[in-house]
């Protein structure tokens, strides 16, 4: 299930990293995008 979430939002969501985002100067709307993608890519990985 964690696989299939995880190729979803690397189609759906933007990638952070792509644009050299600042997370020091992230809003919290990008901070929550990059708290779920992170959360469902470990959950992806240790299954």
């Amino acid at each position: 299930m964690y696989k299939v979430l995880a190729r979803i939002n690397k189609v759906l969501l933007p990638s952070f990293s792509k644009q050299r985002l600042d997370l020091a100067k992230a809003k919290k709307w990008q901070l929550a995008i990059i708290g779920w993608k992170y959360f469902i890519t470990k959950k992806a990985l240790d299954s």
